[in-house]
């Protein structure tokens, strides 16, 4: 029996010291085991932020890069931003005109008015690359605020005086909202051309924007999603091949356009008719997310203010004009906003798509409606 007890003493002293060694083992490896966690979840912080992060624009001006070549004005903060100028001489113009273009398009795609109506009413047009496409500079800062400082320094760097118009097409449409907001003393008139409308304005109501938002293509409807509650991942999401991405994206096919739409992408190859060599060769080459990226990001942000709170302090002519058949910009919501704001001019066309500025007359109906300011314009079918 005593040997019994011995021997069960014996192996309860082993059994304490076989337990403390393994204790002092796993003591010993569990810093090994952090140390090894924190170095994983380092190696995946670097890799997300290679993927993440988009690449550094290209150069203007580099080797074999893109050179500039078209006249540029220099802004507040000494960026430069590119320009092309149609119509006549700035010395003899009686009005003068900037156009503001949209997404993935370029200072080429200029609203295509007529010879005649350029000569009827003296005007001279200019439109530009805005900041991060074509031959401008782009702005890692770029904001409503800022497109908005950059049309008014483009503005008076080419001596147009206190006043000029402006007509915005697609995405665009943000800066002409902002600058009915932060400078309309400057506006002599502007038009929109199926402004992008945001989903996250608080003052659109809740059921026609579920309504709206529900016509919105799966890949569309992720895609605004990231770029607004996420919009560090735009690049990242707009790039990968995994899931679906918006409309605009060149993997998307013109799928998700209206039948007309579908016939204008087809007859020119890209987002608008009228291509330029020039305009395939610069758009958003130098960084998407510096150009196209990025305008999805201003665009559907959360804003500073809506639309639909604006005044007109100096009564500014202002039309907007919408398809009902545009797949990406719901004429369902654009009506919203324009019965919110009765100084607005609500030019809605039947059965045309997005691409108004290809239908033949719509460039000189625009110009010639905000020049005159004619409510009779409504009336006009394309």
């Amino acid at each position: 029996m005593a040997a019994e007890v011995k021997k069960s003493r014996i192996s309860a002293a082993g059994a304490r010291s076989h337990t403390r060694k393994n204790e002092s083992s796993s003591s010993s490896q569990l810093p090994l085991a952090l140390g090894g966690l924190a170095i994983l979840g380092i190696l995946v912080s670097v890799l997300l932020t290679v993927v993440v992060r988009p690449p550094s624009p290209k150069l203007l001006n580099a080797p074999n890069g893109l050179q500039v070549t078209a006249p540029r004005v220099q802004m507040r903060d000494g960026r430069f931003l590119a320009y092309k100028a149609v119509g006549v001489d700035r010395e003899n113009a009686k009005h003068f005109i900037i156009t503001i273009h949209g997404y993935g398009a370029s200072r080429h795609l200029m609203l295509p008015i007529s010879k005649e109506l350029i000569e009827e009413h003296g005007l001279h047009i200019v439109s530009f690359d805005r900041a991060g496409y074509g031959q401008s500079d782009h702005n890692p800062k770029r904001s409503i605020e800022s497109d908005v400082d950059d049309v008014e320094d483009l503005a008076d760097g080419l001596s147009f005086g206190p006043k000029f118009y402006v007509i915005t097409t697609s995405i665009g449409g943000y800066t002409g909202w902002g600058l009915l907001k932060y400078k309309p003393e400057r506006l002599a008139g502007i038009a929109l051309s199926a402004p992008v409308v945001n989903y996250w304005w608080p003052s659109l109501p809740a059921s026609e924007v579920k309504l709206a938002w529900e016509k919105q293509t799966i890949g569309d409807q992720m895609s605004l999603r990231v770029a607004h509650y996420f919009p560090a991942l735009t690049y990242w999401y707009m790039t990968q091949k995994w899931f679906p991405t918006s409309s605009v994206s060149p993997q998307s096919g013109i799928k998700a356009f209206c039948l007309e739409d579908q016939e204008i992408l087809k007859k020119s190859g890209a987002v608008l008719a009228r291509t330029t060599p020039e305009h395939l060769e610069e758009s958003a080459q130098r960084s998407p997310a510096e150009s196209t990226f990025r305008d999805l990001i201003i665009m559907f942000s959360s804003w500073s203010f809506t639309p639909m709170e604006l005044t007109n302090p100096f009564d500014t002519p202002v039309h907007i004009w919408q398809g009902t058949d545009d797949y990406l910009v719901p004429a369902l919501l654009q009506r919203c906003i324009a019965s919110a704001l009765p100084w607005i001019q609500y030019h809605e066309l039947p059965n045309h798509g997005h691409f108004l500025n290809s239908l033949p007359s719509f460039p000189d109906n625009v110009t010639r409606a905000l020049l005159t300011d004619s409510k009779e314009a409504k009336e006009i079918l394309f």
